[in-house]
């Protein structure tokens, strides 16, 4: 077998209808498309509407999109913490200072320093503010994200992962 011998087998594939060749037979004159009219001329363009503002121009132009699966930390600063003179400090004890808002993600920032030991549990720390905690004496924690997976649930409107 050669490569010109391969095709669909047989009775797989029909030759197409021809139409618009005389009122003789079938598919004569207007050739299926009615009487008369935009579609019997064969002026559509693709993505024409009617006049109506087609969809590629009735969506906004921006750059770029929104990610539905960012993860949002509500930043906590050193001298915050420091301020609030407490020997543990987690999302529950800020919350209930009114630091934070409740069920947020907390990260520690290194703006400021802490004057004693600390046992800061948190969502995430940057390296500086781990360094000045535990160079006070203190210890970093980092909790688990409260979401399951690698990853949050998509936010965002009805159109969000479609």
């Amino acid at each position: 077998m050669r490569v010109d011998q391969v095709g669909p087998r047989h009775g797989a594939s029909r030759p197409r209808k021809r139409v618009g060749r005389g009122v003789g037979g079938k598919g004569g004159k207007t050739a299926g498309r009615g009487t008369k009219g935009q579609y019997a001329r064969n002026t559509v363009a693709r993505g024409f509407e009617g006049g109506q503002m087609p969809l590629k121009q009735r969506v906004p132009k921006l750059k770029g999109f929104t990610n539905p699966f960012r993860v949002e930390y509500y930043a906590v600063n050193l001298d915050s913490i420091d301020a609030l003179g407490l020997a543990e400090v987690d999302p529950g004890t800020l919350f209930a200072r009114g630091v934070v808002h409740k069920g947020v993600l907390v990260k520690v920032l290194g703006r400021g320093r802490v004057s004693r030991a600390v046992k800061v549990r948190v969502h995430a720390a940057s390296a500086s503010a781990r360094a000045a905690i535990e160079a006070a004496g203190g210890s970093v924690e980092i909790l688990p994200p409260p979401f399951k997976g690698v990853r949050p649930p998509a936010r965002g409107n009805q159109f969000t992962n479609r």
